[in-house]
């Protein structure tokens, strides 16, 4: 300890104090006093250093060391420096300062190089006796939860305890990573159970400090959720987590990242606030390289689908200067390009990748036959004696439905119906076009353009009452009103006759298999002896006993006080089928879409980038890590 007495001696007392109580602020600044009056104080300049890497201020710490390289020698405060290197995610400075270490020990060990730490822990955990097994064991587990992570490979057993929540979070990880969500589910609201009778025991914790305690395993599930396709669900459990505005902003810029995944091209206000939590300060210090850089092609999407092409060229470029051989930034780039209508300029990018990068060939030429497919589309239109002929219309509509460009082939029906409209109105080909295009519309989801098509058959035709029930069905999602009104029009029941031949029904085909099987029942019937008690051989059986009993022309009624649940008031045979094809309600609004160039969906929001928690001290997290138990106490402690 640095000589001195009086003022300087009770400041060192004060700082003793505090680093036993855990306050290192308080600390902090006591040492800055005694370094006011004696700047080169060694012991006082290590205070210092583990004071800012305890509050997170490793920058300002590695300032210090790199101010003071005269006082502080590598061997001194070589693990510090390693230290707030790695946290700061300069691996490969770190790893210098490490080799440049003369003695290697176990702490240092435990800062080695990812793809080494499960050896390395291995043998601490098996040759360590300290008070850390539990922390090593955790950081094992971390470990083990980034490799099934980012490496895809299933990682070994090697019969961890689940005893804390940390451990229990981090097998969940595991378990994602190799696609088991419904156990990882089970994991998770494990370790949220555990997590709570952990601080259950602590009188000081709040109900606040829980749910922050928490947010990180409600992301990851709120992860599982969006993986299992309950994007609802998902959604409502991420926008918990950043009300709660949890202080790691790693935390906040992953699971806003998420909430942008799932918005997609919808909802671009609320995407334009989230983007601005995953350019939180200190973020690039949080997160891995490859969250990293899902994060930048999901800004380079959205500066896509919001219309700023510069700023979408600018992301992608420096995505590509880090990354040449990824293929995401080149497709995000196509599709740029495709909106802009320059198909030979993405197609030739394509080309000039797929060369410069044969592992990455096959799904690039998937994209370029994908493109030359939009292109053939393009010849077919332009060929104009057969642009409104009927099998071109319906070639350019298959194609495009094919690539799931329904707008496109809307357009191709609008424009021959406008056509026949001007040169052959009421044909038969230009009603077949109308009714076509309706039904096309209604089919994926586009009721209200639907609505003029089907009035406009039916105005033609007044009496065609299935027109009539699907013009009344489109309008029910769009204009409630006017459904209402044209609903007048329906006719009553009473004028509506079906016509049914009642022998000839019963001598079909269909009436024998009916027969057969009541013939059957009446076996049993007569086997078991229970006639009806007014049963009468003689008497003439009722004709009317096919019906329902409301429906017979003596039936009054129930007596009041009688009620009993009624079921079946249909008909004996009738369907329902009819009535649910013309129930707009039941009618998907819009088919989901899958990627294609001309848009950009799907190119990188589907690499949903999940949630991780504060990276642990002595190894890389996966997605969210869980938070590895920091050791307390000594010169740069974690």
């Amino acid at each position: 300890m640095a000589s001195g007495s009086g003022p300087v001696s009770a400041l060192w007392t004060e700082i003793n104090r505090c680093g036993q109580n855990g306050d290192f602020t308080r600390a902090l600044k006591a040492v800055n006093k005694i370094l006011h009056e004696n700047k080169d104080d060694v012991t006082a300049l290590c205070c210092k250093i583990v004071c800012l890497i305890q509050n997170g201020g490793f920058k300002e710490a590695l300032n210090v060391m790199n101010t003071h390289t005269k006082s502080l020698s590598s061997d001194m405060i070589g693990f510090e420096k390693a230290y707030c290197e790695y946290r700061l995610n300069r691996v490969e400075h770190a790893l210098k300062t490490l080799q440049g270490i003369p003695e290697q020990t176990d702490k240092l060990k435990e800062l080695e190089r990812y793809d080494e730490c499960l050896a390395v822990y291995k043998d601490l955990i098996r040759n360590s006796q300290d008070d850390y097994e539990e922390e090593r064991k955790t950081n094992l587990s971390a470990v083990l939860a980034a490799q099934s992570t980012w490496e895809n490979t299933s990682p070994e057993d090697l019969g961890l305890p689940e005893s804390s929540y940390e451990l229990c979070y981090n097998a969940a990880c595991c378990l994602i990573g190799q696609g088991q969500l419904s156990h990882a589910m089970q994991k998770l609201q494990k370790a949220e159970e555990l997590c709570r009778k952990s601080l259950a025991d602590d009188s000081d914790v709040t109900e606040e400090d829980v749910e922050a305690e928490l947010a990180i395993i409600h992301s990851q599930m709120a992860y599982v959720m969006q993986l299992q396709g309950r994007t609802e669900d998902a959604l409502q459990l991420y926008n918990q987590v950043i009300k709660l505005k949890p202080s790691d902003v790693g935390l906040l810029a992953v699971t806003a990242n998420n909430i942008i995944t799932i918005n997609k091209d919808q909802n671009v206000f609320d995407s334009k606030k989230k983007v601005k939590l995953t350019s939180a300060e200190g973020v690039e210090h949080k997160l891995a390289k490859k969250q990293l850089q899902a994060i930048e092609l999901n800004k380079a999407l959205l500066a896509m689908y919001t219309n700023q092409a510069d700023q979408c060229k600018k992301l992608l470029a420096s995505l590509q200067a880090q990354s040449p051989g990824h293929p995401r930034p080149v497709l995000i780039q196509v599709a740029q390009l495709c909106r802009e209508k320059q198909h030979n300029k993405a197609i030739e990018l394509l080309q000039r990748f797929s060369d410069q990068h044969p592992e990455s060939a096959s799904g690039i030429k998937l994209t370029m036959a994908q493109l030359y497919l939009t292109q053939a589309c393009d010849i077919l239109k332009s060929i104009e004696e057969f642009q409104y002929k009927p099998g071109m219309i319906s070639a350019l509509v298959t194609m495009y439905t094919n690539e799931e460009d329904i707008d496109s082939a809307i357009d191709v029906f609008t424009q021959a119906i406008q056509y026949y409209q001007s040169e052959q109105p009421g044909s038969a080909i230009h009603l077949s076009l109308v009714r076509e295009a309706a039904n096309y519309k209604l089919k994926y989801g586009r009721k209200k353009e639907a609505t003029s098509d089907l009035e406009q058959l039916w105005k033609r035709n007044t009496n065609d009452v299935h027109t009539l029930a699907q013009l009344i069905s489109a309008y029910s999602l769009v204009d409630q009103d006017k459904a209402k009104a044209l609903s007048k029009h329906l006719p009553s029941p009473d004028t509506m006759s079906f016509n049914v031949d009642v022998d000839e029904l019963e001598n079909s085909h269909g009436a024998t298999y009916i027969r057969k099987k009541a013939a059957k029942v009446l076996f049993i019937f007569l086997c078991s002896g229970k006639l009806p008690k007014n049963y009468d051989p003689k008497s003439t059986p009722d004709p009317e006993r096919w019906l329902p009993m409301r429906e017979r022309s003596y039936y009054r009624g129930k007596k009041k006080g009688k009620k009993k649940e009624q079921v079946g008031r249909g008909t004996q045979g009738a369907t329902s089928g009819g009535s649910a094809e013309l129930d707009a309600s039941k009618s998907a609004s819009s088919p989901p879409t899958s990627p294609q160039p001309g848009s950009g969906t799907g190119t990188a929001t589907s690499n949903a980038v999940p949630p991780r928690q504060q990276k642990p001290a002595a190894a890389g997290a996966a997605r969210k890590k869980a938070p590895t138990k920091k050791k307390k106490g000594g010169k740069g402690g974690w």
